[in-house]
């Protein structure tokens, strides 16, 4: 079973509206917290580092 995670910063309750992300087979899974069941985009652990550093600048 897939565990998937979001932010602790996130909010709660239907009006939170975030990415989660879980570890899949040595990539990162990203999804839509409000459409569990819809669209995964899957990439690379190099490239989510970088997505996320690019996000902290």
């Amino acid at each position: 079973m897939t565990t998937w995670r979001k932010s602790s910063r996130s909010g709660t309750g239907q009006e939170s509206a975030c990415v989660e992300v879980a570890n899949l087979s040595g990539n990162v899974g990203m999804r839509d917290s409000k459409d569990p069941d819809g669209p995964k985009l899957l990439v690379s652990r190099d490239s989510f580092r970088a997505f996320v550093a690019e996000l902290k600048r």
